[in-house]
């Protein structure tokens, strides 16, 4: 059988090694689907990472009604009121549900700390519980995935400029775009010591280095799959460049792996 990831890692079709990850993607839900399985994926990552693109990609044929994408505006002076996990319970995965956190509740552990929309004991109640908050989901049946995608800083300057002159993406400006530059070592900070409080046994980050979209999504899916369980798996297909896509570890923080 031929190998898809050998002919990306050479430079042949992208579309074609997308279109087979495709293809597994919809076996995946038709076992999903038949078995009542439950699948949450988050996906993090500073400002133009390429959360949406990835998304896109995922998603693309899978089925609209058991598939959904859930990324929450800012929270309403009543929601933040409220126990700060209420407001994501609802979109939590039913049974045969496949669902996609574009940013999640680790809003507070990024934006939040370093633009100072959170005080510093809602922190650290966060970072606290959301360890126990997501083994609760994992012990409930909740097959949950955490992605970071990684870029380097001056990737993220050329792409936050494009955002300003390609009148298809200017729905992605925000105020907090101009921020993220100025502040590239603070959102270093608090992603790190993210890592550091919430990678745990049950719910492990696995960071994929995104300064190329392209092979950063079809890695990201060749994570996914090979760590799912269904029927006529292509093996040959699922082969991701660990220096592209790996799971969290100090090492690879002090390596240089992360960006910094």
């Amino acid at each position: 059988m031929k190998n898809h990831s050998n002919d990306q890692a050479k430079g042949l079709p992208y579309a074609k090694t997308l279109h087979a990850l495709q293809i597994e993607l919809v076996k995946f839900q038709k076992h999903l689907i038949a078995h009542g399985d439950r699948i949450l994926i988050i996906l993090e990552g500073r400002d133009s990472a390429g959360k949406d693109g990835t998304i896109k990609r995922i998603i693309e044929h899978l089925s609209p009604r058991d598939t959904r994408v859930v990324a929450l505006n800012k929270p309403s002076d009543r929601e933040t009121s409220a126990w700060y996990f209420q407001r994501y319970v609802p979109h939590l995965p039913l049974a045969e549900e496949f669902v996609l956190f574009n940013r999640s509740w680790y809003n507070r552990a990024g934006v939040e700390r370093v633009m100072g929309f959170c005080r510093k004991a809602q922190y650290e109640e966060f970072m606290e519980t959301v360890p126990v908050f997501e083994q609760m989901l994992v012990r409930s049946g909740v097959q949950l995935f955490k992605y970071y995608l990684d870029i380097g800083k001056d990737e993220q300057k050329k792409r936050l400029r494009d955002r300003h002159t390609d009148p298809l993406k200017q729905w992605k400006m925000s105020p907090i775009d101009a921020a993220a530059q100025k502040h590239w070592k603070d959102y270093s900070v608090a992603r790190n010591a993210m890592f550091a409080r919430t990678h745990t046994a049950a719910a492990p980050w696995t960071v994929v280095r995104a300064d190329d979209k392209k092979r950063a999504r079809l890695n990201l899916m060749m994570d996914l799959l090979i760590r799912l369980d269904y029927k006529d798996k292509d093996q040959s297909l699922l082969r991701p460049d660990p220096d592209l896509v790996f799971a969290y570890s100090e090492q690879a923080l002090q390596d240089g792996l992360i960006a910094p």
